[in-house]
Order: structure tokens, then C-alpha cells, then sequence
């Protein structure tokens, strides 16, 4: 194990300092401030294209978490270029929260207020604030947090209703794109959610967001994820009941060490154990259902019509956390393949040797899906980063 795990930390911190940290630098637009919105796999970039928050707010993160562990002054450049931005062009100064999405140039063309994109807002200023110390992000940060307390919470049935006018009033239609389901409650939003509210609370220690963060592992625990097959339910309507059956792979293993992370967070050793048994169960599941055993790396989803055995970015690099994940909570070596074997297949086929960064999504034997973006709202490098950080802050610390 020790042998196995010392060259993927090798392999993994050198594509993180070498490939994907590099690329990101190069998308910051110096005129406009923020980074470009869009960039095809042979570096065509579309330099007016629109500008996601989402996208923002997760290279603020990444190179606030870079410049801790690694210490590099462009990191520190790239998260105050980042914050800015943020600062500028995404926060409502009108209604308060911040914008779905604005042009190249930093105006705003969609003011909806999404809690997912929130969330990952709450995420990046906090990491900014733990990293730098600044009053100013943690501030915005806790903005944030209240924002969503009032107006997303649902006091009948619990959890966080998905989306809201740009004045924080009820819609229709709270789709984060085209290709999902209208509904008012999502897992998605919720994981993000607790993720968000975890790095807050690393630097806010405050009662009640504590309480937020436990009534959020026992949604999990007691709506979100199916008790039978350990997958997470993925929709539902205010009463919490389903409304689809598809199953997100990359989700669920991303689930597992997310909540881990969270129980250990807020100290209840109890919720802790009883999570980390889920964590596995739900770890052990993907392996069994969503892991390719002949190519490595685990595949995108399955619904009753079958399985998509194509493989995206993401749930390959949660895929790498979630089996280190389960390395470290069981000491148990069956999780070690799983993890080579994904990196392995990242390695030879999601990795771009060529012009950097990850591709967008692989067949299932690794030959690239062409015509989608390296570069787009949702296709940032806070998975694949994070990734390699989790990696090699986990090896450090995992006694072998």
C-alpha cells in the first residue's frame, strides 16, 4: 500500500503544480477582469463569452487552497484576481447575493439567484478568508449564509428550495440547465450545501450554523440517500419524495467523503461512526455498480434504461478521494486498486498531455468525446484540483 500510494502522490502532485494549475493561470482575462468562459479542447478561446459564477468561484477556491498548500505567489495573484472579480461583477449590490451569470465584460445577463451557485460562493470566500485572513471575504461569506437561511430554508419539511428571482421572490422554473429536472429540491444543491457550510464553519464557529450543518447530515441520512441501495435520490418536490430514479455515480462517491468530512467537522463522535458506516456502504455500492473494471474509472450514471458508460471529468477525481476515503476509515486494501486503476485511466485518457487540463468527458474504453469544451460554466478545476490536494493532504497524514 505504502509503495502504491507514495507514486500516485509523485504522479498527482505533479499534475496538479504541472498541468492543471498552469491552464488556469493562462484564462485570466486581463482586460476584463475574471477568466474566459470558454475554451475548446485545442485552446480556441471565445474571449466574450459569458462568464459563470460557478466558474469564478471555483478558481477562487482553488488557488486559495493552492497558495496554502504550495505557497506560490501566482497562486495568491490568481485568488485576489478571482476575488475582485467576484467583488465587481457578481455581487448584487441592489438585492444582495450574487448573479448567475454575466457577460465578458462584467455586466450582468442573468441575475437569478441560484443556492448552489451561492453555496459555492460561501465556499470560495471562506477558503479565501481561512487562507489570507481577510475580514472582508468572511463577511460577504456570512452575507451569503444569511441570505440563504431566510429566504431558501423551508421550515415544514426541511432542506433549501433550489432558486429565486433576482429579488429573492418564488419562480417556476429553478433549472440549473436545460437538461435537468424543474424541481424545488435537489440533492445537488444540498451537497454543495454542505460543503459550503463546512468550510464556513472551519472559520466561523458559530452555534447555529453548526445546528444547520447536523440538520443537513441527517437530511442526508434520512431523505437523500436510498436506505436500500446507498445511492442518493436526486430530485424531489417539497415533501421530499423522488421524482426520478437515475443514479449519479460521481455524486454519490463525492457524498461520501463530503460527509465524512462534515460529522468530523462539528465533533458529534456518534453522527460520525453512523456516517462513516453510510460512507462506506454507499463507497462499496459504486464499486459494485459504477466502477469499469476492465478500464478504470467509474461511469457517469444508469437510470432504468441502462447505464451511460461514458465518463466525465468529475466523477473521475472524486472517484480518487472517495476510494482514499475509504482507505483511511477502513485501512482496508480493496479500495487500492480502485484508485490507482481511476488514476491510471485519468492519467492515460481524461488528462489532456497535449494542450492541458482534463477533457470534458471519455468513451468508456477513453477515446475523447469530441466537440465539448475544456472551458464552460460548469467545467472548472475545483473537482479535478481538488482532487490532487485531498490526495496529497490525506497521504501526508495517513499512517503507513
Amino acid at each position: 500500500m505504502k509503495e502504491t500510494l507514495s507514486k500516485l502522490r509523485n504522479q498527482i502532485s505533479n499534475e496538479l503544480e504541472n498541468n492543471i494549475l498552469p491552464f488556469w493561470i493562462s484564462l485570466a482575462d486581463k482586460d476584463y477582469g475574471g477568466f474566459f468562459g470558454s475554451v475548446t479542447n485545442d485552446l480556441k478561446t471565445d474571449r466574450t463569452a459569458p462568464k459563470g459564477c460557478i466558474l469564478n468561484s471555483s478558481i477562487l477556491w482553488t488557488f486559495s487552497r493552492a497558495y496554502e498548500m504550495l505557497g506560490k505567489k501566482e497562486y495568491k495573484d490568481m485568488s485576489e484576481h478571482a476575488l475582485q472579480f467576484l467583488k465587481r461583477a457578481f455581487w448584487d449590490y441592489n438585492c444582495s447575493g450574487l448573479y448567475w451569470m454575466v457577460d465578458f465584460s462584467g455586466n450582468p445577463v442573468s441575475r437569478r439567484k441560484h443556492i448552489c451557485n451561492i453555496a459555492f460562493g460561501i465556499y470560495a470566500l471562506s477558503e479565501y478568508h481561512r487562507v489570507f485572513n481577510d475580514p472582508d471575504s468572511l463577511n460577504m461569506a456570512i452575507i451569503l449564509y444569511n441570505l440563504i437561511e431566510k429566504y431558501s430554508h423551508e421550515p415544514e419539511y426541511g432542506g433549501y428550495i433550489d432558486a429565486f428571482s433576482d429579488d429573492w421572490k418564488p419562480i417556476a422554473d429553478m433549472r440549473l440547465n436545460p437538461g435537468a429536472l424543474n424541481a424545488p429540491k435537489t440533492m445537488n444543491t444540498h451537497l454543495h450545501l454542505l460543503e459550503a457550510y463546512t468550510n464556513l464553519y472551519r472559520v466561523w464557529k458559530n452555534a447555529e450554523l453548526k445546528s444547520k450543518l447536523c440538520d443537513l447530515i441527517n437530511i442526508f441520512i434520512d431523505k437523500i440517500i436510498d436506505p436500500e441501495t446507498f445511492h442518493l435520490k436526486l430530485y424531489f418536490n417539497e415533501k421530499w419524495e423522488s421524482m426520478t430514479d437515475t443514479v449519479s455515480y460521481g455524486h454519490d462517491i463525492e457524498c461520501t467523503w463530503q460527509l465524512c468530512e462534515t460529522a468530523e467537522m462539528v465533533g458529534d463522535g456518534k453522527l460520525a461512526k453512523k456516517v462513516k458506516n453510510i460512507a462506506i456502504n454507499m463507497a462499496d455500492r459504486v464499486l459494485e455498480e459504477g466502477y469499469d473494471k476492465v478500464f478504470g474509472g467509474i461511469y457517469s450514471q444508469s437510470d432504468p434504461s441502462g447505464k451511460d458508460f461514458r465518463k466525465e471529468w468529475w466523477p473521475q477525481a472524486e472517484m480518487i478521494v472517495g476510494m482514499m476515503n475509504a482507505v483511511e476509515i477502513t485501512g482496508n486494501d480493496k479500495y487500492l486498486n480502485p484508485l490507482a486503476k481511476t488514476w491510471e485511466f485519468i492519467f492515460m485518457n481524461v488528462i489532456d498531455h497535449r494542450y492541458g487540463e482534463w477533457f470534458h468527458t471519455v468513451e468508456r474504453n477513453g477515446r475523447t468525446v469530441e466537440n465539448l469544451p475544456k472551458v464552460e460554466p460548469w467545467k472548472c478545476p475545483y473537482h479535478n484540483s481538488r482532487a490532487c490536494m485531498e490526495f496529497i493532504s490525506r497521504y501526508n497524514r495517513l499512517q503507513i
